[in-house]
C-alpha cells in the first residue's frame, strides 16, 4: 500500500528535494511551505505521516504539532536547525515521535522515516484487533495494558505517546535488565546508528514526569550510571 508524506517545510529547494527523494523511495508525497498550510493540509489529507520544520512563517511548528496532536496521532518528525536540548524536549513534549537535526543525509531520512512508518503501522494494527485476553502488566500503583496502549496510576489513565508507551512496554516486559541507549534506539525506536542517543534520554525524562511519584528519585525506570536504563518491578 502506498504511504502518504505530507513535507512541511518553508525553504523550496529543501521542499523540492526531500520531495523528490521520498518519491523516490516510493512515497507518495504533499507538500506545504508555511505553518498555515501545513496544518490544514495535515488534518484534511490525513497524510500517514508528517516532516514537519520548526521554523515556519505564518505557524511555527511547534504550533502545528501541537494542534495536530489535539485531533491525530500521525507520526511526526521535527526538522531542526538547532542543537539545543530545550527545542528537542518540547518537540517530544509536544507529541512529536522524532527529531533530525540539520543537515542530515537522505539515507538517515528514509531510516527515520520507514522506522516512524513501521512502529505506526503496528501499533494501528494492535488497537484494530479485538482481544478478550487482554494483557497487562502491573507494578506496584502502575498498569501497563498491552492490547489497548493504555498506561494508569492508581486507576486513572495516564496521557502518554506512542513513543513513550512503546520505551515502558520495552522495559517492562523484561524488569531488571539494563539497556543501553543504543539497543533502546534499536527495539524502541526502530533504528541503529542513525539515532541521537540524547531523544533516549528525553523520553526517559519525559516518561518519569508522567509516571514517578518523585521523578527526581524514580523507583519504576532506573538509571545504571555509564550503562542504560532498567525497569525495576
Amino acid at each position: 500500500m502506498e504511504r502518504t508524506i505530507l513535507v512541511i517545510e518553508d525553504e523550496q529547494n529543501i521542499n523540492d528535494i526531500l520531495t523528490f527523494s521520498l518519491g523516490k523511495e516510493g512515497y507518495k508525497t504533499l507538500s506545504a511551505l508555511d505553518g498555515v498550510k501545513g496544518l490544514e493540509m495535515a488534518l484534511t489529507e490525513h497524510p500517514d505521516l508528517i516532516l514537519l520544520d520548526v521554523m515556519l512563517p505564518g505557524l511555527d511548528g511547534w504550533e502545528v504539532c501541537k494542534k495536530v496532536r489535539e485531533q491525530s496521532q500521525v507520526p511526526i518528525i521535527m526538522l531542526t536547525a538547532r542543537e539545543d536540548e530545550v527545542d528537542k524536549v518540547l518537540g517530544l513534549e509536544l507529541g512529536a515521535d522524532d527529531y533530525i537535526t540539520k543537515p542530515y543525509s537522505m539515507r538517515e531520512l528514509a531510516a527515520r522515516v520507514k522506522a516512524n512508518l513501521r512502529r505506526s503501522t503496528a501499533a494501528a494494527a494492535v488497537q484494530d484487533t479485538p482481544s478478550d485476553n487482554q494483557d497487562t502488566i502491573v507494578s506496584g500503583d502502575l498498569t501497563i495494558n498491552i492490547d489497548r496502549y493504555e498506561v494508569s496510576k492508581n486507576g486513572t489513565v495516564i496521557d502518554i505517546t506512542l513513543r513513550e508507551f512503546e520505551l515502558l512496554r520495552f522495559l517492562a516486559q523484561q524488569p531488571g535488565k539494563i539497556f543501553s541507549r543504543e539497543k533502546l534506539l534499536e527495539n524502541v525506536w526502530g533504528y541503529e546508528y542513525y539515532g541521537d542517543v540524547r531523544t533516549v534520554d528525553v523520553t526517559v525524562r519525559r516518561l518519569r514526569e508522567k509516571i514517578e511519584d518523585d521523578p527526581s528519585m524514580p523507583k519504576y525506570i532506573i538509571t545504571k550510571r555509564g550503562v542504560g536504563y532498567y525497569f525495576n518491578k
